[in-house]
């Protein structure tokens, strides 16, 4: 996509810079990476007297691309937006002084996939808890065959001026130490409408204890008189120590001709299946 910018004139001579998106590294969690970049799994949790973990890279795009691996510590809003920090809040506890990783960075032709290794060092005075840091693959600028900003082909007395685009992903890597629980409930269940007039289910995840939660929500609408199905689904949703509170809304998609009225929502939210499925929580609206 090409922005332009508006004309302006200097020493007679008109300079029109045009400029293609985008500047920034544009980081996503690894559930919205684009398809060039597969990463298994989407996140990692160190627990008893685990001290290993895995991660493998596919490179699933048409071009070779370069991504240095780091770890980075993140704050999640009530919203589920991350925002990085550089210094802890009190109950933020991270975990990047505990975790080692190998490489750090990785070249993948199309195709190709490379393993990295995490490891993870307690030592002997750490606090009972659980800690939390993000491992981020930032995609880097292709150095080969590069042209001078003006050698481009834009039109006489134009500068054209190219910016590579480049994406990120980054996954959760969570230490538990010590004996660690959670409880979650879900309250506040509400109807709303999008602006496009979609029906929405607006709620809040209220969470406690020590430990952060990981899940999936589905709605089911149970008619006055008719069978439960399912309408809505959100999968892999988390909140985050030390964050007591997630306020969420699921897009529902009721059968044509099925008005939300007389009957009954019920949203539930379970461990995802490779965890076990248990049921963390779940809650009911009249309609």
């Amino acid at each position: 996509m090409i922005l332009k910018t508006s004309t302006h004139k200097a020493r007679g001579t008109t300079f029109l810079c045009r400029f293609t998106l985008c500047a920034l590294l544009l980081v996503l969690p690894a559930s919205q990476a684009l398809a060039q970049l597969m990463l298994y799994p989407t996140r990692i949790v160190f627990e008893g007297n685990q001290r290993s973990a895995q991660l493998e890279l596919i490179n699933n795009g048409t071009e070779s691309a370069t991504y240095r691996i780091s770890l980075v510590n993140r704050r999640m809003s009530e919203t589920g937006e991350f925002s990085e920090i550089a210094a802890p809040s009190p109950g933020e506890q991270f975990a990047d002084t505990l975790l080692r990783y190998s490489p750090r960075q990785v070249t993948l032709e199309p195709g190709a996939g490379q393993a990295v290794r995490i490891m993870v060092r307690k030592p002997a005075d750490l606090a009972t808890g659980e800690y939390r840091s993000h491992l981020l693959f930032a995609q880097q600028p292709e150095t080969s065959g590069r042209r001078s900003i003006e050698s481009g082909s834009a039109a006489d007395g134009e500068i054209s001026i190219q910016l590579t685009a480049l994406v990120g992903a980054s996954i959760p890597v969570i230490v538990r130490h010590g004996a660690t629980d959670a409880n979650v409930a879900l309250t506040q269940l509400g109807l709303e409408r999008s602006s496009s007039g979609a029906p929405l289910l607006a709620l809040q995840m209220q969470r406690s204890g020590t430990q952060s939660v990981y899940g999936d929500l589905t709605v089911n609408f149970t008619p006055r008189s008719g069978a439960e199905q399912v309408i809505g689904r959100a999968n892999g949703v988390a909140v985050y120590t030390p964050n007591p509170l997630r306020r969420a809304r699921i897009a529902l998609q009721p059968p044509s001709g099925l008005p939300l009225s007389n009957g009954t929502l019920r949203v539930t939210y379970r461990e995802q299946a490779e965890d076990g499925g248990k049921l963390l929580a779940e809650a009911e609206l009249a309609l």
